[in-house]
């Protein structure tokens, strides 16, 4: 499941093993969740998945459903 994947990546970029997260969640919900977190957080998904975003995916990913919206149009499903 794309968001199970996600939240492992989540603990990890936050040191947060017991951080959990919903399609919904975004930066206010995550205190550490800043600019530099964004980057990690994106080259991280990338990493895991094996995947690139464009400019303009990593302009949309807002919180987590973005993530998972936009990482379905590139052929991952749950």
């Amino acid at each position: 499941m794309i968001l199970s994947r996600l939240e492992n990546i989540f603990q990890d970029i936050f040191d947060s093993p017991s951080l959990h997260i919903g399609e919904d969640t975004a930066p206010p919900n995550i205190p550490d969740w800043d600019s530099v977190a964004q980057v990690k957080l994106v080259l991280a998904t990338e990493e895991h998945f094996g995947i690139g975003f464009t400019t303009d995916e990593v302009a949309s990913l807002k919180k987590v459903g973005d993530f998972i919206r936009v990482l379905k149009a590139k052929g991952l499903s749950d």
